[in-house]
């Protein structure tokens, strides 16, 4: 692999992440694939970081020819907050890399997430450049946070125009978002019908509270469950559930070990839950978390976890094994450092009635969340 390194040193970044940006960019044309323009594409991004008034806040490295090994070890030595693909794609096949020989080597695309998986807490957005490479951008997803890929065949001039778009926003300060919009914007105006093909893949961070608002409702819950727990005999096998409906009022349900009867207090099963309601329970999770004690790479394995669950839950047809399998996942990290680094004890309380709230609309599958 080739590397043309141009680095910008200045000052740091005045915002939050208080850090400069780096931008690997790798590119693979196989030699018994069609011809790329990736040369012109590489060029056309350093010359837009060299106008940018913000050039001092980013770094681009860059690797061309790039083989399967060098994926790897270009990840591990510059560990890059932005990684950016030029080449072929092959569908739901994988990327095509170069071997030894300079023949295409396609890398699949579970392997390509469980790659970007390992460097998720320092990457923040991938970029796919190629032809047919949404099936990688949606796996890579689950583990980045912002992924760009494409959703069938495209050109050379779209695909420049594309990546030129999109990085004129990002070193102009704006978000992935609206850089993923400029982006494609940057195709529609050179009146190419190819503006719709990037896709982008995206989740934020932001709380739906204020650690204020957060505390006075943990308050509320307590309250409320200790109210409902007094109706309940004291040797009875019945349990509690305390949570909040999707207008922000307080519920509660009572559940039997063996019957498994229900009782909501507003008359309506917790089975019955809307999508929004479901939605509105996992955003419960992720404030929770937000203000946990768990270290920052635990806290993050968690909130991607949550954030793949309301995926699922909001698909047009809910998948719940794979929301169940994600909750199972965030449950287990916690439970881990908990055995570990003897943190996140204090959540357990609060998380019970909002799972068990969870577990009864997702069905039996979600039995052992609780």
């Amino acid at each position: 692999m080739t590397y043309a390194h141009k680095e910008y040193k200045g000052a740091e970044f005045d915002n939050e992440n208080s850090t400069m940006k780096k931008i690997l960019i790798l590119a693979a044309n196989p030699k018994n694939t069609n011809k790329l323009r990736l040369d012109e594409e590489v060029r056309e991004i350093q010359a837009a970081l060299k106008q940018a008034k913000n050039r001092e806040q980013f770094e681009i490295v860059t690797g061309l020819a790039i083989r399967v090994e060098d994926l790897r070890r270009a990840l591990l030595e510059h560990q890059p907050t932005i990684v950016h693909f030029s080449g072929h794609g092959s569908g739901t096949e994988g990327l095509a890399l170069e071997n030894k020989l300079g023949q295409m080597q396609l890398v699949s695309t579970e392997s390509l997430a469980r790659l970007f998986a390992l460097f998720q807490s320092k990457i923040e957005c991938v970029l796919l450049n190629a032809c047919y490479s949404q099936a990688q951008a949606e796996a890579i997803h689950q583990h980045i946070d912002y992924v760009v890929g494409m959703n069938k065949a495209i050109g050379d001039v779209a695909a420049i125009e594309f990546a030129v778009g999109f990085y004129d926003a990002l070193f102009a300060g704006i978000s992935y978002e609206e850089c993923f919009d400029i982006g494609r914007a940057s195709i529609d105006l050179q009146g190419i019908p190819e503006f719709s093909t990037p896709q982008l893949k995206a989740r934020r961070r932001t709380s739906s509270f204020s650690r204020e608002e957060h505390m006075q409702e943990s308050k509320q819950l307590a309250i409320a469950t200790q109210s409902h727990q007094n109706m309940i005999p004291k040797d009875s096998s019945w349990s509690v559930s305390i949570g909040r409906d999707n207008s922000g009022q307080i519920i509660g349900s009572v559940m039997g070990d063996v019957t498994q009867n229900h009782h909501n207090y507003q008359g309506e099963s917790e089975d019955k839950l809307s999508v929004a309601q479901v939605v509105k329970l996992i955003e419960k999770i992720e404030d929770l978390f937000e203000y946990s004690d768990l270290p920052v790479t635990q806290n993050k394995q968690v909130l991607k976890h949550l954030d793949y669950a309301k995926d699922a839950v909001q698909e047009e047809q809910p998948d719940k094994d794979i929301a169940t399998k994600s909750l199972k996942k965030a449950i287990q990290v916690l439970k881990e450092a908990n055995e570990t680094l003897n943190v996140g004890q204090g959540l357990w309380q609060k998380l019970e009635p909002i799972l068990k709230q969870l577990a009864s609309w997702l069905g039996i599958a979600a039995k052992s969340l609780l």
